[in-house]
């Protein structure tokens, strides 16, 4: 009967007469089944989940618990795992009801091998079926759900779709690079969402926003008394994140010293809190974002190459908008409906020359710069012209925002791109220029430091 056999699949046996138990053991594993044999059948239902691909074999007369209530447990974990039913000749009424309530079939005592190996073979045929039947559904419904956070009709958005279900289903730690504003965060948090790990936190960090004496204790926590301010334990971001995906953003940013701590982190998943010799194990998925190329900074040895390659397990590329410029209508029509719709406005019609216009403008902020634009002609605020376009006098608001960008585009340049030196210029926190920033759609010069 090994002709029969179905390739993979566990099977889980059942009975309270150790005698029974190890015959069937040793009938299905002499045919290459993964068995597992249990007395109990708590113990069994403790290894079963909606994703068990594998067939519950038990007797049907047992102490503590019968096959009945066994099987309608199983069934309440998932209607879909096969059980088979093991039953004396007085019992066979019992399991023909059985069968009508759901049980795979019923096998007579004593067992023949030959039937309970193709017993076994048809359910875990039946339920490899079902599971494969669940992913390909569930494919579907990924590539639906993808399509509405990853906006876009033009073939570069398609393949990126593509990749970042693939390498979200891999599981691995992952290297995003794109310009500013092309929506790294917000693929980090589909590679998180569309994951396994999809159930559990997705926790976020900007390397380049915080102090450099800050940014260990943040990843990794720290003890009381660890240094002034340390009143107490603090649970860091890797922590905080177990079970789920933590975001590193910026990655460029981060220190060498800290870099190497980061590395032992990913090798050993285990890191150390700020204070503390003790190791503390982690389950956590990288997604690193850069906007810059993570190997020339390591030939220029600003960023360990050995760090490199251990967060490049999987990489992926974002298009800039000027691009995917097909995209430009679809998205702009998007975010002006979406503000619009946040606010109960009406969205203003978008002429055919507008939207032309916008088409053929750089768009260095990308996306982010695009959104801004969207979400003022929602507002009322009508759209900035392009560098040197001609046009009625600005509003107020357009004046300001105009006035804002300059100045602190100026102490940027002023500055050779040392945020530091431009917030202080500015009589602004640095991390408020960041946010500032990211409003208006304004890129890092490549030579720009956070520091």
């Amino acid at each position: 009967m090994a002709g029969s056999r179905a390739s993979g699949g566990t099977v889980v046996l059942v009975d309270d007469d150790p005698a029974v138990l190890e015959a069937m053991r040793e009938t299905l594993m002499l045919e290459g089944y993964a068995v597992r044999a249990h007395g109990e059948p708590l113990a069994a239902l403790a290894g079963l989940d909606s994703r068990f691909a594998g067939v519950v074999v038990s007797d049907l007369r047992m102490p503590e618990m019968d096959g009945l209530e066994l099987m309608a447990r199983v069934h309440g974990i998932d209607p879909a795992i096969p059980v088979i039913l093991v039953t004396g000749h007085g019992d066979v009424p019992r399991a023909v009801e059985a069968m009508r309530s759901g049980a795979f079939d019923f096998l007579e005592k004593p067992a023949d091998p030959d039937y309970l190996i193709a017993l076994a073979a048809n359910a875990l045929r039946l339920r490899a079926l079902e599971l494969d039947n669940r992913r390909l559904r569930g494919e579907r419904d990924a590539d639906r759900e993808i399509s509405g956070v990853l906006i876009g009709i033009s073939r570069a958005m398609a393949l990126l779709r593509d990749e970042v279900l693939a390498v979200a289903a891999a599981d691995v730690d992952t290297l995003i690079h794109g310009e500013t504003g092309t929506g790294k965060e917000l693929v980090a948090r589909c590679l998180h969402r569309f994951s396994p790990r999809g159930q559990g936190q997705f926790v976020a960090i900007n390397c380049g926003a915080l102090p450099e004496n800050l940014i260990a204790s943040e990843l990794f926590g720290h003890e009381a008394g660890a240094f002034t301010g340390a009143v107490k334990r603090r649970i860091g971001r890797f922590e905080h994140a177990s079970g789920g995906t933590l975001f590193l953003d910026e990655i460029e940013s981060m220190p060498l010293h800290l870099q190497t701590q980061l590395l032992r982190a990913l090798q050993e998943r285990a890191i150390e809190r700020v204070g503390s010799n003790e190791p503390v194990p982690i389950d956590v998925k990288v997604v690193a974002a850069t906007k810059v190329d993570l190997r020339e900074a390591a030939d220029a040895g600003t960023f360990r190459e050995d760090l490199f390659y251990r967060l490049n397990m999987a990489e992926i590329r974002i298009p800039s908008l000027r691009e995917r410029a097909e995209d430009i209508p679809v998205l702009f029509r998007h975010f002006a409906g979406e503000a619009a719709a946040a606010r109960q406005r009406e969205c203003p019609a978008i002429a055919p020359a507008v939207m032309a216009g916008l088409i053929g403008e750089r768009w260095r902020g990308n996306v982010r710069e695009l959104r801004n634009r969207a979400e003022r002609l929602a507002l009322g605020l009508g759209s900035r012209q392009p560098s040197g376009g001609s046009g009625a006098a600005a509003s107020l608001p357009e004046r300001l925002y105009s006035f804002e960008e300059a100045a602190i585009r100026e102490a940027i340049e002023a500055s050779s791109g040392n945020l530091s030196a431009a917030a202080r210029q500015l009589g602004i926190p640095r991390k408020k220029l960041y946010l500032r920033m990211e409003k208006l759609g304004i890129e890092l010069p490549e030579r720009g430091t956070a520091e």
